[in-house]
């Protein structure tokens, strides 16, 4: 036998064997199949049945999950409007707010307002009640100085009367003498008659100078008793007390009187408008 017939041979006899391991294997392991697919079958069946009913469970939880979507919708929707209905009446809380605020503000100016007005009002009460008092005391007093004045009058008017009845004596006194004197060829005008006693107790003021310095108008004049030939003293107050000199009546008016500076001035001062001019050496001012 060659050494091919051999290899064959040792290959056929390995392959046998393989089948015959092969062969015991599969008979070693194989099974009842329809058995098994009645089991398989069994259990399709049991799963089916599962099935079925995970499907009714799971259709029933559809149905509760819509109805739990759709109430859930409903409440929300519930929720939403009750939420839009409290932000509706905050809003309008807030603006009732906004508009009470303003108004207590236009409150606490105009209560402001008022109280000054009323504080204006209350001191001007007072002032006019102040003035009242003063105007009330001013017409007490004016009631009081009229009845002064009347009294005054009433003095005023007797001694009028008698100044009256005084004057008419005068008159006819001065007739008399008037007479007299003409009977006798003299002349009875006053003004023409010297000063010859000293002059009555008269106080006046310079009123005009003449430009010499020597001549000037008094605001004395008959009215006070003074005649030509009278002698007065001239006087200065401002802005101290100066003996300025004398002067001698030249002429007489009722109101006025001219006259003349006897010799020279004290100290050759000057006459001034204003200057006193008194009939004693320390007049009364």
């Amino acid at each position: 036998m060659t050494t091919v017939g051999k290899i064959l041979v040792l290959f056929i006899m390995a392959f046998s064997l393989i089948l015959s391991a092969i062969s015991t294997v599969v008979f070693t392991t194989s099974k009842n199949w329809k058995t098994a697919t009645e089991a398989e079958r069994k259990k399709v069946t049991d799963v089916t049945v599962k099935l079925k009913e995970q499907a009714a469970k799971t259709e029933a939880a559809q149905k509760d999950l819509e109805a739990a979507n759709a109430s859930y919708e409903a409440k929300t929707k519930q929720h939403l409007d009750r939420i839009k209905s409290i932000e509706d009446a905050n809003a309008l809380a807030v603006n009732q707010a906004t508009t009470a605020k303003s108004q207590v503000a236009d409150a606490q100016q105009t209560a402001k307002a008022a109280l000054e007005e009323a504080e204006a009002r209350r001191k001007e009460t007072l002032q006019l009640r102040d003035q009242k008092s003063l105007v009330e005391k001013q017409g007490n007093e004016f009631k009081l100085h009229t009845a002064e004045l009347n009294d005054k009058i009433r003095e005023l008017e007797r001694a009028m009367e008698t100044a009256t009845k005084n004057n008419t004596d005068l008159r006819e006194r001065v007739a008399k003498f008037s007479t007299l004197l003409r009977s006798q060829g003299l002349s009875d005008d006053i003004s023409q008659i010297k000063g010859m006693e000293s002059p009555p107790p008269v106080v006046g003021e310079v009123k005009r100078v003449e430009a010499t310095n020597r001549k000037f108008e008094a605001t004395i004049g008959s009215n006070d008793g003074l005649v030509p030939g009278h002698e007065l003293y001239l006087f200065r107050t401002s802005p101290r007390p100066e003996y300025i000199g004398k002067a001698e009546v030249l002429s007489v008016d009722p109101n006025q009187s001219v006259l003349q500076v006897k010799g020279t001035t004290y100290q050759g001062k000057k006459i001034q408008e204003g200057d006193i001019v008194s009939s004693t050496i320390k007049p009364r001012l």
